[in-house]
């Protein structure tokens, strides 16, 4: 072990190079995973088929948790007094740019591939092969000539990442030994992100040399220097895949479960090109553009939500866009490798370079920032929608991009025109719900002093309408079934707002109120069914409403919304959750934004109060994710059972 830290400063150095080595491991880590088959579609037998799956699901579990340890760093630098560090050099890393033989770059998942990534996770006194192909071409030792004082910090090499987390753990207590403790720790904690922000298990923030300690010891036993036998580590889980391929390589030594993506690829000529694949064809180049405006756009968006972040709705909004480009970011990454790198020549495909921009330094606050997200969301969007038609990965890029723009589009207009909050302005006065926009899917029908409504797709059959009006709503009718002149439009109005689902709505034309969103946003949970919104709800990619019944076993074909596939799914969850602790909000109305995450929960931003049938209160908060998949075993909340149950819905 080196001689610890005898300033700051070399610390922040010291946690900075950490943090490039997760960010880096985090990008080599995907890159393989994106270049792994889909199915029986690219070839695969069943069996491979599946077993594939479940590696990629492996490897991006593995690269989930490298991003929660470089956020970990980024909440050490932070309570040290430094800043989040999410800067890295450009692949391939050049000799010297991290400690000792770590040599990591950009390759499609293969036997080699694998065996090094095993190398990059190994334990402490472990002994692997480093990867045929991997060995760096020129050997560089970091080091001074003396070991004198100095001013400056300097990068040293370490034989494993586990040991230059044990130099960090060292630092920390020298430093902390020195200046006490209330000296070391001198960030503010609220600058930090934690699991109440970013759908992350895992990150906690750093107040203190033990919390500290805990940090890093997660880091560690969850991947790089973890205990041999634990086999929960990225070091076992790598180990695991590789004893799996090997059985199908016995079988069939041509076995190739990924597509050939190129090595170490590259936007622009390479002045120097050995190790390196220059991307010349249009198409390819273009699909690899966006992914790296994505990937480049949703590291500024994490910068944003460390240190002067503004408030906990700001900074919500910006961890929910940097998750959307998340999502968006695989499919577009995954069809590079579906398109070659060079015109005419199949054998190398395309992949995501990972390219950076030259500064991650967060914006001026302001409404200048808030325009500037968004106008570059926006153009990342508008260059989704351009190529979606050249594959289906790349529509279901644009989709989520769509919805996610529309979103953060609102957001940032409201948090760059907000006045400063005065004490007397917390409670929201009651919001008029916009007149409903009639599309085809709605039944319009007019009668004297109301416009009538009904969208059948959302309806869920809770028959309040047939049964409480059956002279307006006429059930088992050939022809028009819809009269709203046989009942008052005082009748009409409370039948619609006993609607669950919000497939019955109105406009008035006497004069009289419109709807508005209650004054306490509500879920309420429907015993073996789904989730019964009444709020005013901005639900992501459909728009502003106050009422909605979502979907909460999985099953539904018309995701977000509840078809009643609960019943015949046999879906069996409580509507009587016992009660959490929680204190009563300050604010209890106004916007409530839900946002379903792809391929995973409900993520809901804003003031809610979770009721159980009989009305009494599950929860109250301001940020909370909801299960969707049907799977939580803490339902209503997220477990994140998705990850491993194989729920898909945008």
């Amino acid at each position: 072990m080196q001689k610890a830290a005898q300033t700051r400063e070399a610390l922040i150095a010291r946690l900075s190079e950490a943090a490039e080595v997760e960010h880096n491991l985090m990008c080599v880590y995907l890159y393989a995973a994106f270049s792994l088959k889909d199915g029986e579609a690219d070839g695969l037998t069943p069996a491979a088929a599946a077993t594939v799956q479940q590696w990629r699901a492996e490897i991006l579990a593995v690269a989930r948790e490298e991003m929660v340890h470089l956020l970990l760093v980024s909440n050490l630098l932070s309570a040290v007094g430094g800043a989040a560090h999410f800067g890295r050099m450009n692949f391939p890393i050049p000799p010297g740019g991290l400690p000792a033989d770590m040599q990591v770059r950009l390759a499609p998942f293969d036997r080699d591939t694998l065996q090094h990534l095993i190398w990059l996770e190994r334990p402490d006194g472990v002994d692997e092969p480093m990867g045929e192909g991997f060995r760096p071409l020129l050997r560089y030792a970091r080091g001074l000539a003396s070991d004198g004082p100095r001013l400056m910090p300097h990068a040293v090499d370490y034989p494993t990442v586990g040991a230059l987390y044990a130099q960090i753990e060292a630092d920390l207590d020298a430093l902390a030994a020195r200046l006490g403790e209330d000296g070391l720790f001198i960030g503010a904690r609220a600058g930090q992100v934690d699991a109440t922000l970013v759908n992350m298990p895992g990150v906690t923030s750093v107040a203190c040399l033990a919390s500290a300690h805990a940090a890093i010891r997660a880091i560690v036993e969850q991947g790089e220097g973890a205990r041999i036998g634990d086999a929960t580590s990225h070091y076992a889980r790598f180990k695991a895949i590789a004893r799996d391929y090997d059985v199908f390589l016995a079988a069939d030594p041509d076995f190739a479960p990924a597509h050939p993506a190129a090595h170490n690829p590259v936007m622009r000529r390479p002045p120097t090109p050995d190790g390196k694949v220059w991307i010349e064809s249009e198409q390819a180049a273009v699909i690899v553009d966006l992914a790296n405006a994505m990937y480049a756009h949703m590291l500024r968006l994490l910068v944003q939500t460390f240190g002067r972040a503004g408030s906990e709705a700001e900074r919500a909004a910006l961890i929910d866009a940097a998750i959307a480009m998340m999502h968006a970011m695989t499919p577009v990454a995954e069809a590079a490798n579906r398109f070659p790198a060079r015109d005419g020549d199949d054998s190398c495909r395309a992949g995501m370079s990972f390219a950076t921009l030259r500064s991650f330094t967060p914006l001026p606050a302001g409404a200048a920032k808030w325009r500037m997200l968004r106008e570059r969301m926006s153009e990342i969007a508008a260059g989704a929608d351009r190529i979606a038609g050249w594959h289906p990965k790349l529509a279901r890029a644009r989709d989520i991009l769509g919805r996610a723009d529309h979103v953060f589009a609102r957001q940032a207009e409201e948090f760059a025109s907000a006045p400063v909050p005065t004490p007397g302005a917390l409670v929201a006065a009651p919001r008029i719900a916009p007149a409903p926009t009639v599309t085809e899917a709605v039944d319009s029908v007019e009668g004297e002093s109301l416009t009538l409504l009904f969208e059948g797709k959302r309806c869920i059959h809770a028959r309040f309408c047939v049964t409480g009006l059956p002279e307006v709503f006429k059930a088992n009718v050939e022809g028009p079934w819809l009269d709203p002149d046989a009942a008052s439009v005082e009748a009409l109005v409370s039948i619609a707002h006993v609607c669950p689902s919000g497939a019955i709505r109105y406009v008035r034309k006497d004069g009289g109120p419109q709807e508005t969103a209650p004054p306490v946003n509500l879920v309420r949970l429907r015993e073996n069914g789904p989730y019964a919104i009444h709020a005013d709800v901005d639900l992501a990619g459909h728009g502003v409403m106050t009422r909605a019944t979502l979907c909460r076993c999985g099953a539904s074909m018309n995701k977000p919304f509840c078809d009643g596939s609960h019943v015949t799914a046999g879906f069996a969850a409580t509507g009587e959750p016992a009660s959490r602790d929680s204190a009563p909000l300050v604010v209890r109305g106004g916007r409530l934004s839900v946002t379903p995450q792809p391929n995973g929960p409900l993520q809901v931003r804003g003031p809610v109060e979770i009721c159980a049938g009989t009305g009494r209160t599950v929860d109250r908060a301001t940020s909370v994710r909801l299960c969707r998949c049907g799977g939580s075993k803490t339902k209503p909340f997220c477990d994140n059972s998705h990850l491993t149950n194989g729920f898909i819905a945008e």
